[in-house]
């Protein structure tokens, strides 16, 4: 399939599909055991690398500082995965830049880059989560300026070799060189948003890729964020035609559909739940859960039909460039998650990416 090359310099095929994940470290629903820290590392780095054989095209790996994950240093995880992989690109997904040192994050992103060939992504976002401001010594009362400033920061050292900066949260930096530099130029930046309208209008004025997180509700009433990040992208003079959307959502899929639901299900329903009961929400029934694995509902699960005709019908409604699921929401059986894996690349991807491509202009595709 055709590459197009976006105007922040992000060189992606016509549509992409991924994986994402958070090294989730939790019990399992139906023993309460958890494996030892480093075999699910391991088992990570299994399932990055057959992603990358069975042809999927990105995985992402988020930030977390909370004991059930083990990822709160996403890029020295994706540096061994860069070792054991060939073409699948590594994301982090997100970077919690809010709390972390813009600087750090560029050298990180930049030294993976030049590792694993030029595959190296950064999804910027805020985070769903709040423990790292705590714990690397910031106010959430700065959370929105922190982000702002640590963004623009990060753009500027991805511009130049020599920055000269200052701003409010960091000591300024008078004209010093970062290295290394990256494989990329430009090191490809998303950014992340969970739906608010300002985050989006953010993204489009900057001509950032945007990552939109759907984990529940109805997706098609985010069909306004994307639409309200276009416009913005064309108010700023950028052609939002030229400019990558990706939807990043809870998924599973395995030969039967029925089979797919029960796997994903308890892990998900202990993951929404103990989050719910942090942020006062009713519990996941099995109804509401089936519900939302129906073709409007927000999880893609099913087999591999019932997956690819809904990541089809998501299409219809943004015309995204990139879609990546996270498979491991809790503790699913590793075995399982790796049936997983190779149904996406061998049976959803190419008929997904063969149909996409039908529908695409030819003037996106290369």
């Amino acid at each position: 399939m055709s590459d197009f090359l976006t105007e922040s310099g992000t060189s992606t095929q016509a549509f992409e599909l991924g994986l994402y994940s958070f090294a989730d470290w939790t019990p399992d629903p139906a023993t309460g055991d958890r494996v030892p820290p480093e075999r699910r590392l391991r088992d990570l780095l299994e399932e990055i690398e057959l992603a990358d054989q069975v042809g999927l095209d990105v995985f992402g790996l988020g930030e977390h500082h909370r004991p059930e994950y083990l990822s709160s240093a996403p890029a020295v995880i994706l540096a061994a995965a860069a070792a054991r992989t060939k073409r699948i690109r590594l994301s982090s997904a997100v970077t919690v830049l809010s709390s972390d040192d813009p600087v750090r994050v560029f050298q990180d992103f930049a030294t993976l880059d030049l590792l694993s060939g030029g595959r190296a992504e950064i999804i910027a976002g805020r985070g769903s989560f709040i423990e790292s401001f705590p714990l690397f010594g910031y106010d959430l009362k700065d959370y929105d300026a922190l982000f702002a400033e640590k963004l623009a920061l990060l753009l500027e050292l991805r511009r130049s070799e020599r920055v000269t900066w200052s701003g409010q949260h960091r000591p300024p930096i008078p004209n010093l060189g970062v290295y290394p530099r990256p494989l990329q130029e430009p090191l490809p930046v998303w950014l992340a948003v969970g739906g608010t309208p300002a985050s989006a209008v953010r993204a489009g004025t900057l001509a950032l890729p945007l990552a939109l997180a759907i984990i529940g509700g109805l997706p098609e009433r985010f069909v306004s964020v994307v639409e309200l990040y276009r416009r913005a992208a064309q108010g700023a003079g950028h052609d939002p035609a030229r400019l990558p959307v990706s939807l990043n959502m809870h998924g599973f899929v395995a030969d039967d559909a029925r089979r797919a639901a029960d796997l994903f299900f308890p892990p998900y329903a202990a993951v929404m739940d103990r989050i719910g009961r942090e942020r006062g929400w009713s519990g996941m029934t099995r109804a509401q859960f089936d519900a939302s694995c129906t073709l409007r509902g927000a999880n893609v699960v099913g087999d591999p039909e019932a997956v690819t005709e809904k990541i089809l019908f998501h299409h219809r409604l943004f015309g995204h460039q990139r879609l990546l699921l996270q498979l491991t929401v809790g503790t699913l059986p590793h075995r399982e998650v790796l049936r997983a894996i190779e149904l996406l690349g061998t049976k959803v991807a190419p008929v997904v990416r063969e149909e996409i491509a039908r529908r695409t202009p030819a003037a996106l595709r290369g």
